[in-house]
């Protein structure tokens, strides 16, 4: 497999804190036995449990923009956090943090997030509000839109063509959107629940390639399932 990326995150809800490896900026074609740095550098949150803005609460999601600005979803805080490169002390409030609900102004356990340079806005998989938002980075938002709603959405992950995929954990599906259409195209299960090539069961986060086949983390059949574009199956890769 070939993944592209600037550098490699992890996130550790216990601690709050979000790390960056060292000396990591490009990997490609990884090896079956390779091993990641053991000493990590705290770049976000890492001050305990809290709402100040040092402070995470079940970081889930995280997405690193090519300028190394990070976005993380801060799932019990129900807000969107933003760190720009080299700044480790606060971060600012992007999405959310107005309390938990359902209103444009806020989330209710926000678990993926990516940002949108096209747009210059961030979408947001806003999980228990059953919806995918999205929000201007732009200076004085104060709310965002819905994109799409009636989506028991986990995680999120955008092509070079600007669409969507997004794994459906309630009805064991994965569905490709163009920006601005509610219903989207079926790329992965679809078939109901369970463990055949064609199922999924609980799929949460997933990535896309080059090739726009889909890895699907497919949480309750412990296991990652990739999907050629218009497959009708996919192949256990994991």
């Amino acid at each position: 497999m070939v993944f592209e990326s600037h550098s490699y995150m992890k996130c550790d809800a216990k601690q709050e804190s979000v790390y960056r490896t060292k000396n990591l900026q490009l990997i490609v074609n990884i090896p079956a036995n390779a091993k990641w740095a053991q000493n990590g550098v705290t770049i976000a949150g890492g001050n305990g449990v809290g709402v100040a803005t040092n402070q995470l609460n079940y970081p889930f999601g995280l997405f690193l923009d090519d300028d190394q600005t990070m976005v993380i979803a801060d799932f019990r805080n129900h807000r969107i956090m933003q760190w720009k490169n080299g700044d480790r002390t606060n971060g600012r409030v992007v999405a959310g943090g107005n309390g938990q609900g359902n209103g444009l102004n806020q989330l209710n356990g926000p678990t993926d997030v990516l940002i949108d340079k096209e747009t210059d806005s961030i979408i947001i998989c806003d999980y228990y509000n059953v919806r995918v938002v999205r929000w201007s980075r732009r200076s004085g938002t104060t709310q965002g839109e819905i994109l799409i709603d009636n989506l028991q959405c986990y995680g999120l992950a955008m092509d070079k063509h600007r669409y969507l995929y997004i794994p459906d954990y309630a009805k064991q599906e994965v569905r490709r959107y163009k920006l601005g259409e509610n219903i989207g195209t079926l790329v992965a299960g679809g078939n109901g629940q369970g463990a055949g090539l064609n199922q999924l069961s609980g799929p949460t986060y997933l990535f896309v390639d080059r090739d726009r086949s889909v890895y699907v983390s497919d949480y309750n059949n412990q296991r990652v399932m990739k999907w050629k574009k218009d497959a009708k199956e996919g192949v256990l890769v994991a």
